[in-house]
């Protein structure tokens, strides 16, 4: 069945090898049974790729046009040899290049993307993440809370380079001082030339002559530090602060990570927290709802709240106190109170009450 192979993997005629490998590339990645794509569709980018990386090929199949049937690992008809491509790879094609300008699409497709991560990043400490609680009072100004937290911690003997102290470093002699080495990587598409972590020196290019006693070469150990925590006002649950530089160290002289404090205000048993409004229930008499009074409201800060209640109001009612909420975040000012009157009734009654009310009860109220 005739083919076009440049519709297949989307390029045009005159496309360059490195069009032609970037197009392969994208298209083997998406479509890669491994990878939940179709065998079909991937066997039929394969065959176009056979064809087209190969200069002979190529010029045959420009020649005889769509009739060309000499894709495909077996030569005759583009057919697709599970055994050739899971087997015995060095019997695929010849296609030697350097693969540090592709990006990771092909090493994540068969699995060695990992490699390509440079020293630096490997050096690098680990971020480190913690909860820390606090009272609901507290989110009104800002706090500082210390600490104490196990992690690990820059060396001292060794100031951080792995080697004792008056020894030498020397060059690593695998990689001599580059920190990579070359690796040939033989898959069904051909074998690759990938540049990767030496490991013999982890990438540093560097070894000590003799490692540190502490470290062990590692330049940090396992310790505990003390740490301050200031934590702003207003802050809520789950919003989190970073702290730059405070998380693991990292190995010889590497980056430290950082520290990513998460918040959990703690509920309260009278105020309900909404935003930065606070709301609250407090309790009225019969009688204050009938005739009236002044009352007293509690507040999250402890300041004194005097509060008008009017005459005649239903159980329910809800009063807005501004300014005396939570403390807005970044800003000035604070959210408001609201304070919702709950009417009692009462349940025990003195004989004098109840004849009290008796009379009320004759005079239609």
């Amino acid at each position: 069945m005739s083919k076009d192979y440049y519709q297949i993997l989307g390029i045009e005629k005159g496309a360059s090898e490195e069009e032609i490998k970037k197009a392969f590339y994208k298209l083997a990645h998406k479509h890669h049974p491994n990878k939940g794509g179709d065998e079909k569709k991937f066997k039929e980018i394969n065959e176009a790729f056979q064809v087209l990386s190969n200069k002979e090929k190529r010029t045959q199949y420009d020649q005889f046009g769509q009739t060309f049937e000499g894709g495909g690992p077996s030569g005759a008809g583009g057919g697709f040899d599970p055994s050739w491509f899971w087997g015995n790879r060095s019997e695929g094609p010849n296609v030697e290049f350097d693969m540090s300008d592709l990006g990771d699409v092909f090493g994540d497709l068969f699995g060695f993307g990992g490699s390509r991560k440079k020293a630096k990043d490997i050096k690098k400490g680990s971020d480190i993440r913690i909860e820390i609680e606090i009272n609901l009072e507290k989110t009104l100004k800002e706090i500082r809370k210390e600490i104490s937290l196990k992690k690990m911690v820059s060396c001292s003997r060794c100031s951080e380079t792995g080697a004792e102290p008056g020894t030498k470093i020397n060059q690593c002699f695998s990689c001599r001082g580059t920190g990579q080495v070359q690796q040939i990587v033989r898959t069904a598409f051909g074998s690759f030339t990938q540049s990767t972590i030496c490991p013999e020196c982890n990438g540093e290019g560097q070894r000590p002559e003799k490692p540190c006693n502490v470290c062990k070469g590692e330049g940090r150990i396992k310790s505990e530090e003390d740490i301050d925590i200031f934590v702003p006002a207003g802050v809520d649950t789950n919003q989190m602060i970073k702290i730059t530089g405070k998380g693991n160290a990292g190995r010889k002289n590497g980056k430290p990570g950082d520290l990513y404090v998460r918040i959990a205000v703690r509920p309260h048993s009278i105020f309900e927290r909404k935003g930065d409004d606070l709301y609250i229930s407090h309790p009225v008499s019969f009688v204050q709802a009938a005739l009236g009074d002044e009352i007293e409201i509690p507040s999250i800060d402890g300041t004194k709240i005097l509060m008008t209640v009017p005459a005649g109001i239903e159980s329910g009612k809800i009063f807005k106190i501004s300014g005396k909420g939570i403390t807005h975040f970044n800003s000035y000012g604070r959210g408001n109170l609201y304070v919702e009157l709950m009417v009692k009734t009462p349940k025990k009654l003195t004989r004098r009450q109840k004849e009290l009310l008796e009379q009320l009860k004759k005079e239609g109220i």
